[in-house]
């Protein structure tokens, strides 16, 4: 699901290339969106390159292609001209979403360096996920420490939810277990014979490992987000 500005950065960007190949600049999109830096419209592009909406395309200038639209976008056509109307998405309410069948999934706690993740699960905690956040396999929720992963809209205290795997595509992100014992959410690339694990956030440095140091132990599908500023 995606947020607000979301919807409307990917509507935008969409809208603008069907006159023409080259999608509009971080400062027509800033504009666009009523933002007040180029920053949020880099978070909110990164997003939707992780939802596999947008894809970066390489050697090109604003080298941005979109892939999919948001449920609820309709194409409407009359006398050979085509208009595009976007119908807004119903909104969830509080009882629909309680209503709505959802699966318990057992909270392992806070990520953070230097803690395996077996060693942070709290036995008995777990959270309540809604079915369509989830897919095929089990899974696993963190609460993530730390500004690392900004870039990708994973903020301080979030809960991402995470389907156990023990490999992933270059480019995911995933919980990755450094040396036996260092357990890191991190975006996962693969470049000659090495792993990267990247972060989103310019402070700090991609690490490049011998793929003997790295076990992958889940990947990201879902992040559930609270606003009231009570954390655990």
């Amino acid at each position: 699901m995606l947020t607000k500005k979301q919807r409307d950065l990917l509507v935008f960007i969409h809208e603008r290339m069907q006159s023409g190949e080259v999608a509009p600049s971080f400062d027509e999109m800033r504009a666009a969106l009523g933002l007040k830096s180029k920053s949020g419209i880099h978070r909110l592009i990164n997003g939707l390159v992780e939802r596999s909406y947008l894809e970066r395309l390489p050697h090109r200038a604003r080298a941005l292609s979109v892939r999919r639209l948001p449920e609820g976008y309709r194409v409407r056509g009359e006398g050979g001209k085509s208009s595009l109307t976007v119908v807004p998405d119903p909104v969830l309410s509080h009882e629909s979403v309680v209503a709505d069948a959802v699966l318990s999934v057992p909270l392992y706690g806070r990520i953070a360096a230097g803690t395996p993740i077996e060693a942070i699960r709290d036995e008995g905690a777990s959270v309540d996920v809604p079915q369509g956040f989830l897919g095929a396999g089990t899974h696993y929720a963190l609460t993530v420490q730390g500004d690392s992963m900004i870039g990708a809209g994973i903020n301080d205290h979030d809960t991402v939810i995470i389907r156990r795997c023990e490999d992933a595509e270059s480019g995911a992100i995933v919980v990755a277990l450094v040396d036996g014992q260092e357990a890191t959410l991190k975006r996962l690339r693969r470049d000659r014979g090495k792993i990267i694990l990247e972060s989103e956030n310019e402070a700090y440095p991609p690490r490049i490992l011998e793929p003997k140091r790295v076990r992958i132990q889940g990947r990201l599908v879902s992040l559930l987000r609270r606003y009231d500023g009570a954390f655990p």
